[in-house]
């Protein structure tokens, strides 16, 4: 089962690169455009080829084993991203954060559509290490969607604006210890708080954001259009600072309770309920998109169960300056937390191995859909802005390469 687990992982991951040959499929087909529509979403992938996998084992080994490797796995991370990402991406809360930003932009002594893109860049992705990773993400996509990824801008820089964006997430929550989801993973058994992440990680991932975000922007300054809606739809309608503040404490308390999948559930159905009952401050919430990351996630992690028998001994046989490399190149291939909890189970590993394995992990976590937990999030939200409605794997991993290298040598060499 590890060999054909490892099979159908390759094939997900040839998959993924493949999804837009789907979608172009499916515009020329009349009776299979659904299913082939379906097979070009990128966020299914990982979940279709799951449940091949759980099919098999149900084949091979028999149906209650594949159900007890169903039920042991660990879910809480695709649930909470669900939650988060509808809660972060509601009418109230990004109200809130485009005030602040348009305030900011106004003091900045360049022209507001500039200071937007670049706060957007810049700073959302930092504020990942207070509200987490995948709000951030939906944050900053949202408010981006309609200046910077429009029809005008030119579609080699919509790439370039894309891998920043990934990038400076993932190693923008790395201020704190609870935000990122690879450190996330290790931080309790290694002792990890986040004094320690400040210290050792998070000013050198904010310089690298900071520089990463003010070379995008000199690049898309030209094509940026300036504008005052939220992910392209009509002009936002007014919002109370009731709302606003109920929906902040939402998200707050989800984020507190990220560990605890049956309070922040309990909280979510709550927030529902607000917001049926004050529909006046309200927008269509994300359900639809939130559920197809957080199935993307699902599959992930049943696939990802099963590659650690080839995973770990690449890990534990190398040198810690080669496994930063290794790492960040690893993560291409497979989520940069599942990379970073493989090396929490390996015994007696340095403590500069240890820093070594997640540097690499988050660095190289903008260079693919499936290397940051976040990223699926991102594609989903601005997918559409693409030619042909997806965005192209090869694209995505030119456009951040140059991020890549400069977070790289922010994290290994300072």
């Amino acid at each position: 089962m590890n060999y054909v687990a490892a099979a159908l992982f390759a094939v997900a991951l040839l998959h993924t690169f493949c999804a837009p040959l789907f979608l172009k499929a499916a515009h020329k087909s009349t009776r299979h455009s659904g299913l082939l529509h379906l097979l070009g979403e990128v966020e299914v992938v990982f979940g279709f080829w799951a449940a091949i996998l759980l099919m098999v084992m149900a084949l091979v080994d028999s149906g209650e084993g594949a159900l007890k490797y169903a039920e042991t796995r660990n879910y809480t991370e695709p649930v909470f991203v669900f939650v988060v990402m509808v809660i972060a991406a509601s009418l109230p809360v990004l109200t809130a954060v485009m005030r602040c930003v348009e305030t900011a932009a106004r003091r900045l002594p360049v022209p507001t559509p500039v200071a937007k893109a670049w706060l957007c860049l810049s700073v959302v992705p930092l504020a990942g290490s207070l509200v987490t990773e995948p709000a951030a993400m939906t944050i900053a996509a949202l408010m981006l969607a309609p200046q910077v990824f429009h029809r005008e801008m030119p579609e080699r820089l919509k790439y370039i604006a894309l891998g920043v964006l990934f990038v400076n997430i993932s190693i923008g929550g790395t201020l704190t210890s609870y935000a990122a989801p690879p450190v996330l993973i290790v931080a309790h058994t290694w002792g990890w708080d986040s004094a320690f992440m400040l210290q050792h990680f998070g000013w050198k991932a904010a310089l690298a954001v900071a520089v990463n975000g003010t070379l995008a922007t000199l690049l898309l300054r030209r094509h940026l259009r300036s504008t005052d809606t939220l992910g392209g739809a009509a002009p936002a309608r007014p919002v109370s600072a009731t709302a606003i503040a109920v929906h902040l404490v939402f998200l707050v308390l989800v984020v507190v309770m990220a560990h605890h999948p049956i309070i922040f559930m309990g909280l979510f159905l709550f927030f529902i309920g607000y917001t049926q009952a004050y529909q006046k401050s309200q927008d269509r919430l994300i359900i639809r998109e939130a559920l197809l990351v957080g199935f993307f996630l699902a599959g992930l992690v049943v696939l990802g169960g099963m590659q650690q028998w080839w995973l770990q001994p690449i890990v534990s046989a190398l040198e810690p300056k080669v496994l930063f490399f290794s790492a960040a190149a690893l993560t291409a291939i497979t989520d940069n937390a599942a990379l970073t909890y493989l090396g929490s189970l390996i015994q007696g590993i340095s403590d500069q191995a240890k820093y070594m394995l997640v540097a690499g992990a988050v660095a190289g976590g903008g260079l693919t859909v499936i290397a940051n937990a976040p990223n699926p999030a991102g594609v989903s939200l601005l997918r559409g802005n693409f030619r042909d409605g997806a965005v192209s794997v090869g694209g995505l991993f030119l456009g951040a390469l140059v991020p890549t290298a400069i977070a790289c040598a922010a994290l290994f060499l300072l």
